[in-house]
């Protein structure tokens, strides 16, 4: 090669590497501050021609200082009405101009800062007497005390408002002044929980009533509740199923057993790639909204893994492995980290985002799959009027067991359970290949992590499948390595390399109930001692003394307008229920009267409001179990320890610890109880041992008495 070649081969290299290295805001005709966040619903954002800023100190002091009104604009990357809205009207120029000029626009994503959404989502659901959702759209003073708010708007009402309460900021701002005030109290009254004055008493009739309560709107056909849209709500059915167990209620486990039933025959239920989407838009479970969330799946893995030590269920086990291996596939991270969820919408044939673009099916596309096997797979996944839904597309779904189906069509097991995994490694290698993916929000939370840690745990804990625990431990180990800072806090949020974001109280609880629980299958204290010392932190640093609940937020993160106190069980269990069952459990471990009588104080706190609306305190119900039926610590002692705890997960024991130690251990719950060539399980009950025993049978004799 001659040196003038060389030296232009050289050049070319350093115009091609600097033109790959621009920033890719030369490539877009707009671009704000929010390119230079980290969270994949913001930098959807990045090249809005509205002027974004994200949500930080500098944001909301520029606001005081320029005296603008700010518009708080809230939503997730899975959103699809928040798509919908940004297209209609933040892509639009002229709405664009209008709200730079008159507003500092700040964009948050609600799964960063939970915090900031809880404050602005009460604001809204005060001011219109509705519940809210999102988009969610507030706008505020200069000083973020908000005074209008809204879910998602059509341009043309979106931009009327806008103009509306500008004009009014201009015209008459001490009006908004006073209402401002008015709706900030109101704000910080919604989520104050008063001390019981009341001494502690909890019985089973609170669950009764409130079950008489609830089972007005279930649908025993169906299941679920008795209206469209249907949520999962795993953790309604976690403690529905216990209580059926534990009471032998079988009409009960019944309703629950539709529930799980249906849910797994659903389209919620991804039959070719696995997963749960977030809803049914029907009562069937049939139409999903498709977005799918970690949280969820984490939570299902869990119900389903319980379900079937109740039952035996073959479809519950599938499911739990169909599931987890979506998990692993699409929602896993290099380094055993879990990604946040994955859209709804996807490019469809005409290259346009449509929603559910990726998991529907045409008739002609699976008679060209499927072949001579069409007919079988249409009438087991309902490829007719059941299954249709638009477009002339079909969402899967199921109505028959196995066994009917094979029995009405003439197969045998194996052959039959052959052709279906063959469907399904057919489709979703096509699906793969020739449809666009969703987009993946691949931004790390600490909180959804420590639930699919612990969806991991209980499929281990039931299935005895070691690689389920590899993954737990994996996913445990990046936390602690991660997310865990110095000072024995955790932060939220992980991406590129980086934690950010001081974490919530949700994150501490759901890490502190995974960490608790790996002690509880590996038998490795230094979890159990993670976990009390996260706990020990919230006291510190989340704990209302007056009430002792706890805040959402730590007395190290910056002021909102209210400290909200999170109570009420949603999709995802109530950061405060799960502390309560987390503090119980470790008052028996460790002994610790500040503990017991801090979950005591808090429960009778919410007991006066159980049953007004049971769906909303399952998580505290749960927990309420504990004290109106007998609670057993199981412990077990000696060098086989592990053998007695593999048989002891094998059984559905809803209402006990266990403690395993194959050594003689200085932990309080198990000093003393060390013989040497002897492997002893305790049956205990607030530390009060009967007799120790050698095997599970006659353990089960001690608690069935």
């Amino acid at each position: 090669m001659n040196t003038y070649k060389f030296l232009s081969l050289i050049l070319m290299t350093l115009i091609l590497w600097n033109c790959k290295s621009q920033d890719d805001t030369d490539m877009h005709k707009y671009t704000n501050d929010l390119i230079n966040e980290t969270s994949p619903y913001l930098l959807q954002h990045a090249h809005n021609p509205v002027n974004w800023k994200p949500w930080n100190e500098e944001t909301l002091t520029l606001a005081k200082k320029e005296n603008k009104l700010i518009l708080v604009s809230i939503g997730y990357s899975s959103c699809h009405w928040c798509h919908v809205m940004e297209h209609e009207s933040f892509e639009d120029s002229l709405v664009a101009d209008f709200m730079n000029a008159n507003f500092i626009n700040i964009k948050v994503d609600r799964e960063e800062r939970p915090d900031v959404d809880n404050v602005y989502m009460s604001a809204v659901e005060l001011m219109t007497g509705r519940a809210g959702g999102w988009p969610l759209n507030a706008i505020t003073l200069p000083d973020g005390r908000p005074i209008w708010g809204g879910t998602y708007f059509p341009k043309e009402d979106w931009t009327h408002a806008l103009k509306q309460v500008s004009s009014a900021f201009i015209e008459n701002p001490n009006s908004l002044v006073e209402f401002a005030d008015k709706l900030a109290s109101g704000i910080k009254t919604r989520n104050i929980v008063t001390t019981n004055p009341n001494k502690p008493t909890f019985k089973e009739e609170t669950i009764i009533a409130s079950l008489d309560t609830w089972s007005t709107y279930w649908d025993t056909h169906k299941g679920g509740i008795n209206s469209a849209p249907k949520f999962m709500m795993p953790n309604n059915y976690q403690f529905l199923l216990r209580y059926a167990h534990q009471a032998q209620n079988e009409e009960l486990l019944a309703y629950v057993n539709t529930t799980l039933q249906q849910i797994a025959y659903g389209g919620v239920n991804d039959h070719v790639g696995g997963g749960f989407s977030r809803y049914s838009t029907d009562k069937n479970w049939h139409i999903p909204h498709f977005e799918k969330m970690l949280y969820d799946n984490a939570q299902l893995v869990s119900l389903y893994s319980d379900a079937y030590l109740v039952t035996k269920n073959e479809l519950y086990k599938e499911t739990v492995y169909q599931t987890l291996e979506y998990v692993a596939r699409e929602m896993t991270t290099p380094d055993g980290s879990f990604y946040s969820a994955l859209d709804a919408d996807s490019l469809n044939n005409e290259e346009e985002l449509e929603e559910g673009a990726y998991y529907v099916w045409t008739k002609a596309e699976l008679k060209t799959l499927l072949k001579e096997d069409f007919d079988l797979f249409a009438s087991y996944y309902n490829i007719n009027s059941y299954g249709k839904w638009e477009k002339d597309n079909y969402v899967l779904i199921r109505k028959d067991t196995d066994t009917d189906f094979i029995k009405e069509h003439g197969l045998t097991i194996d052959s039959f359970k052959e052709k279906q995994t063959q469907w399904k490694k057919d489709l979703l290698r096509f699906r793969e290949s020739n449809k666009e993916r969703p987009r993946l929000d691949d931004k790390i939370l600490t909180g959804w992590n420590g639930l699919m840690t612990k969806g991991y745990i209980d499929a281990y804990r039931v299935f005895n499948e070691q690689r389920f625990l590899d993954i737990a431990l994996k996913n445990a180990n990046f936390i602690v390595d991660n997310m865990l800072r110095k000072d024995g806090g955790l932060d939220r949020n992980y991406k590129n390399g980086k934690s950010a974001i001081n974490a919530y109280l949700e994150d501490y609880a759901s890490t502190i109930d995974a960490f608790i629980a790996l002690f509880e299958v590996t038998t490795d204290v230094v979890w159990l001692e993670r976990a009390k010392a996260l706990t020990d932190y919230t006291f510190t640093h989340f704990q209302d003394k007056t009430n002792s609940m706890f805040f959402f937020t730590s007395n190290e993160d910056l002021d909102l307008i209210s400290r909200n106190t999170e109570y009420i069980d949603k999709v995802i269990p109530a950061s405060n229920s799960m502390m309560a069952k987390n503090i119980f459990t470790l008052s028996h471990y460790y002994l610790d009267k500040a503990y017991t009588q801090t979950v005591v104080t808090m429960l009778n706190n919410i007991q006066p409001e159980i049953d007004k609306s049971p769906t909303a305190f399952s998580n505290w119900l749960d927990l309420h179990l504990n004290y109106t039926k007998p609670y057993y610590e199981l412990v077990v002692v000696g060098s086989k320890a592990k053998e007695v705890l593999t048989e002891l997960n094998s059984l559905y024991l809803p209402n006990k610890l266990i403690a395993a130690s194959t050594g003689e251990s200085t932990q309080e719950i198990f000093e003393g109880r060390y013989l040497k060539n002897e492997t002893l399980i305790y049956v205990c009950v607030n530390n009060a041992c009967k007799l120790p025993v050698k095997t599970v049978e006659e353990a089960l004799k001690l608690i069935k008495q």
